[in-house]
């Protein structure tokens, strides 16, 4: 937090901060709080994301009558409560039977402007055009003399709203913002908002929000950007704060003055610091205690063990080996090496009474037949059976640990290794769940080097490896990458120079597996497009997309 050393003549507080969806009370004080410590903070302005006193996205709550009446019985404590600052508020509001996804600007109990979204994003993420009707007018209000205009996120990456509020006479624009977290996000946003900026010739104040909701993750890092669009303040990734923005006001114009700037994060630390992030609120904000999670010796559990003891601490975090008789030895050195390094508590339960019995009940069914994936699911199943009596017993959630790659073929046991209720790596590419670990390694050793050089198994068989039934990831993820995230055709992914039956052949198992994923826990977002919410494919389908 930065001190007043000078006396600005305009001073803004960035309230980059975490809101829970639907708590519209407990926000409510929040957002007075801060009201409170920015008025404290001698702060002129106190900028909130949007849609602050839902949290975002507060989805089909809002076709609730009731919810939009309690929005508003809660402004009305704010309009009571807030004094001695300019707040400006992002909150739906109701007029006959529209819905306006709004900034209110407060002051003095009153709400003296107010501005609608005009742009509704309704891609990826974002179906706002379900809930809103969009705004058509520009917002400018004046403090200290200064002209402010006023959007709200989506319309600063459209051109009209900054143009608009420019020549409505703005000096300088703040934009509310609730855009969530994909790799290279943040230095989109600085591109778009360097155009805007020197587009109109005016500073820009972007607030944006952060928190964990679901499988989005808001990673904050709101910004302020001369005349020039040079960045002269940036707030940290992740993390909860109210960032002070001062300005000197002359003749020439509105001027930021140097603030802090928070330094970028590498595109692996971002994302480990997103996961821990998502993980932290989704177990805070639904109110378990803790954790289970199954450790099995490999690279994926080794790192949800990390995340998870990163955003909940060791205390809360039980980890459960279950072997069986094709579980290696150095894979149950590696899973208690693991736990002990991260602090947790350990256990192991094994397996084979419990796969004995069930192949024993099955043998007379299974007479005459070859062992196949049958089995091997079976065991599967019986470690998720574990794992669940566990969560239920100790009401902790059971956080699974299949990635990205794993998810897009198929490569998982519905009922068994899918079985929980959040999965960290959900969106995580298998070669960047080696990056992560190695990167998590850098900050205090605690996954064992072999399980890095290890081949990947799931140790459902004599001597298996992945790459029995896979391609090897280094081939994997790049056609999964093309195929899922930018929808590339089979013959342009060949043409990447790619091998065609390797490409139809993970083109079709992604095809085939989307009633597993639609049975699938949740889990963060970190791509551009990330299974549910992104990518929405039907199920029952007559399409081909592996025929040419």
């Amino acid at each position: 937090m930065s001190k007043r050393i000078t006396s600005p003549d305009l001073r803004i507080i960035m309230a980059q901060q975490d809101f829970l969806v639907g708590a519209i009370e407990e926000n409510a004080g929040r957002i007075i709080a801060a009201c409170r410590q920015a008025a404290g903070l001698q702060a002129d302005i106190v900028v909130f994301p949007e849609l602050a006193l839902t949290g975002y996205p507060p989805e089909d709550l809002l076709l609730r009558p009731h919810f939009v009446e309690d929005c508003d019985a809660a402004m009305q404590r704010i309009l009571r409560e807030v004094r001695r600052v300019v707040a400006i508020v992002g909150h739906p509001v109701q007029a006959g039977d529209r819905l306006y996804n709004t900034a209110s600007v407060i002051h003095d109990g009153e709400v003296v402007a107010r501005y609608r979204k005009q742009h509704l994003p309704n891609y990826g993420v974002f179906d706002e055009m379900r809930y809103f009707t969009p705004g058509e007018a520009a917002c400018v209000i004046t403090v200290r003399d200064v002209p402010v205009g006023i959007t709200i996120c989506e319309d600063i990456w459209q051109e009209g709203p900054v143009h608009q509020a420019a020549s409505a006479g703005a000096h300088l624009l703040v934009n509310l913002n609730a855009s969530p977290y994909h790799a290279g996000k943040g230095f989109e946003r600085e591109v778009l908002l360097e155009q805007r900026a020197t587009e109109t010739g005016l500073p820009v104040v972007y607030v944006n929000l952060v928190g964990g909701q679901d499988e989005l993750v808001f990673d904050g890092g709101s910004l302020v950007l001369d005349a020039q669009g040079r960045v002269v303040q940036r707030a940290p990734s992740c993390v909860e704060g109210l960032y002070p923005v001062d300005f000197s006001v002359a003749a020439e114009g509105v001027k930021p003055l140097p603030g802090e700037l928070a330094p970028h994060l590498d595109t692996v630390e971002s994302i480990y610091r997103v996961l821990v992030l998502g993980v932290h609120d989704y177990i805070g904000k639904n109110g378990f205690p803790g954790v289970v999670i199954g450790l099995s010796g490999g690279i994926d559990s080794a790192l949800t063990l990390a995340i998870a003891v990163d955003a909940i601490g060791a205390e809360r975090v039980e980890a459960v080996m279950m072997p069986s008789r094709y579980t290696a030895d150095i894979s149950r050195e590696d899973a208690r090496a693991e736990a002990k390094a991260l602090g947790v508590v350990y256990q192991e339960i094994s397996i084979e009474p419990v796969f004995r019995s069930f192949l024993e009940a099955l043998a007379e069914t299974f007479r005459n037949t070859e062992p196949d994936a049958t089995e091997e699911n079976i065991q599967a199943r019986c470690r998720g059976t574990i794992l669940m009596a566990l969560s239920n017993k100790k009401g902790r959630m059971l956080l699974t640990t299949g990635n990205k790659s794993e998810m897009s073929i198929g490569y998982a046991t519905l009922y068994g290794d899918m079985a929980g209720g959040f999965a960290p790596l959900k969106d995580v590419p298998k070669l960047m769940v080696y990056r992560l670990a190695e990167w998590r390694n850098t900050q205090g050793s605690v996954i064992p080097q072999r399980v890095l050089d290890r081949p990947p198994s799931a140790e459902l068989a004599p001597d298996q490896t992945d790459e029995d039934s896979l391609p090897p990831y280094a081939v994997l993820d790049p056609i999964l990458e093309r195929y899922i995230e930018h929808d590339r055709s089979i013959e342009q992914i060949v043409a990447g120079g790619f091998d065609e039956a390797v490409v139809r052949r993970v083109a079709g198992m992604v095809d085939r597996n989307e009633y597993k994923r639609r049975q699938a826990p949740p889990g963060v977002r970190i791509t551009r497009r990330a299974f549910g919410r992104d990518r929405r494919y039907p199920i029952t389908s007559g399409f081909r997309g592996t025929s040419s």
